[in-house]
């Protein structure tokens, strides 16, 4: 099993402080293993590796032609209007 060191500063030193006050965790790594594995699950948890290299080429196809000015972007209050927000 794996060991190491997390400091943690300012904001994030104060949400683990708050989530321990609250209860939501016992421990420091009790709450530090439960985050990586919400990371994991948002970023891997039913993706497979050719599924995330297909969107990150998709992503870099798009972007450049928003770069080249062949695609429109908008703004965000832009999209609030057409919105209707």
């Amino acid at each position: 099993m794996g060991e190491f060191v997390v400091r943690l500063k300012g904001k994030q030193e104060q949400i683990m402080d708050d989530l321990i006050k609250e209860g939501y965790f016992n421990t420091k790594s009790e709450a530090i293993r439960a985050g990586l594995l919400e990371l994991y699950h948002k970023y891997f948890d039913g993706v497979t590796r050719e599924e995330v290299e297909l969107i990150n080429k998709a992503r870099e196809y798009e972007m450049k032609d928003i770069r080249s000015g062949k695609a429109k972007t908008y703004t965000l209050d832009e999209i609030k209007q057409k919105l209707g927000l």
